[in-house]
């Protein structure tokens, strides 16, 4: 709420998710790639298998190009999204976390060092001596993952941080463990599968087979490690978020929060709520009304920008006019202001999160309480009413 809104038409969510899913998907591959390339290596020294070693080799510059080029490239992409769509959870994690981040930053250079050595020594340094490289590589990638795991997991389970605010009560938080395993399982498995397609490409049958037993253990390892992971960080869930990911209508685990119980989606915390509930969100978000005219409609829209533009688009991704157009323009005003109400529900802790009574008549449960004053709460309601399709045709049929 302190920084402008990026408004974007396919939503910003939808696009840090692209961007955050195609990272995770390569980076968890450079994790386990590089373990399993470790493991390769070894036992071709200790066996003395020229085949095994050539796996290894071959192998190795995807393991270079997937983490040192589009790793490192796609990491930096989310850093550029997640600081245009959500800049206070950014902030925020910054701030609680900068010595986190430092580690992760420190432990990624040690790895993209260790990945361009160890393809740049083949055949010239002892095989003992690459192994060390390649063990070194193996230990900063999970390193990075230990880290970035309990960033990530306090995202959604901050548990005694909210009380605390300890940088190691943040990271060490209910789901860290969970989902540190679970990921673990997710590296083996992509490392794995990768792998054995290189291994296909052997042309003896005799040295081929055992290869690929050897790497369907790495997948039957992460599956059941993935398994495993994924069936804990689902016990440890606090029960409102359990129910929202395992409902009946199954969502994102962590709506109406970019952070837990701490920071809704639209950057507002539940610290504030009483503050600006008596000075209204404009006082907050000044940018947002910023060269706007005096009308109702005008600041209702400034309003919406502040409150509601972090996940709304117009006509676009959870396009607000749809979401407008079915109800009755009474009731309109009347569904704010229990969504106002809402928000004293949790400055006073009494908020189950189980879903909002007013705004199941958008068929969206799940949305933030309404924060501001009554003006503000008024302005909204006229600003959205220019939004139904039959006001737009009576101001169009009037000019």
């Amino acid at each position: 709420m302190d920084y402008p809104i990026w408004n974007l038409a396919m939503g910003g969510g939808v696009l840090i998710g692209i961007v955050a899913i195609t990272h995770v998907l390569v980076s968890h591959f450079a994790v386990g790639g590089g373990l399993a390339i470790a493991v390769i290596e070894t036992l071709a020294v200790r066996r003395r298998n020229p085949a095994l070693r050539a796996l290894a080799k071959r192998s190795s510059l995807m393991l270079i190009l997937v983490s040192t080029v589009f790793g490192a490239i796609s990491g930096v992409g989310i850093w550029v999204t997640i600081g245009l769509v959500q800049p206070a959870a950014t902030s925020a994690l910054i701030h609680n976390y900068v010595w986190g981040w430092a580690a992760e930053w420190g432990f990624f250079i040690l790895e993209v060092v260790t990945a361009l050595l160890y393809y740049a020594t083949w055949d010239k340094v002892r095989p003992r001596t690459h192994l060390v490289i390649i063990w070194l590589y193996a230990f900063a990638a999970y390193m990075s993952l230990v880290i970035i795991q309990g960033i990530l997991s306090f995202m959604l389970t901050p548990g005694r941080w909210l009380e605390t605010h300890s940088f190691w009560d943040g990271i060490f938080n209910p789901s860290y463990l969970p989902g540190l395993v679970l990921r673990t399982g997710i590296c083996l498995f992509l490392a794995g599968a990768y792998l054995t397609l290189a291994a296909l490409r052997e042309s003896d049958r005799q040295a081929r087979v055992p290869m690929i037993r050897l790497l369907a253990g790495f997948q039957i390892a992460g599956i059941l490690l993935a398994y495993g992971g994924y069936r804990w960080w689902e016990h440890v869930l606090p029960g409102s978020v359990r129910a929202i990911f395992l409902g009946a209508n199954p969502l994102l685990a962590r709506k109406p929060f970019v952070i837990r119980d701490f920071m809704f989606s639209n950057g507002i915390l539940i610290s504030e709520i009483q503050d600006l509930d008596q000075r209204g969100v404009l006082a907050k978000a000044v940018w947002a009304a910023r060269g706007s005219d005096a009308s109702q409609e005008a600041k209702g829209r400034a309003v919406f920008r502040a409150e509601c533009a972090s996940c709304h688009t117009i006509d676009g991704y959870l396009s607000i006019r749809k979401l407008v157009a079915p109800v009755d323009p009474d009731m309109l005003n009347g569904i704010l202001g229990t969504m106002r109400e809402e928000g004293n529900e949790y400055v006073t802790g009494t908020y189950t999160h189980q879903g909002h009574v007013a705004t199941d008549k958008l068929d969206y449960p799940l949305m933030p309480p309404l924060v501001g004053t009554a003006a503000e709460q008024e302005a909204l309601a006229a600003y959205l009413l220019t939004l139904k399709p039959s006001h737009v045709a009576e101001a169009s049929h009037a000019n």
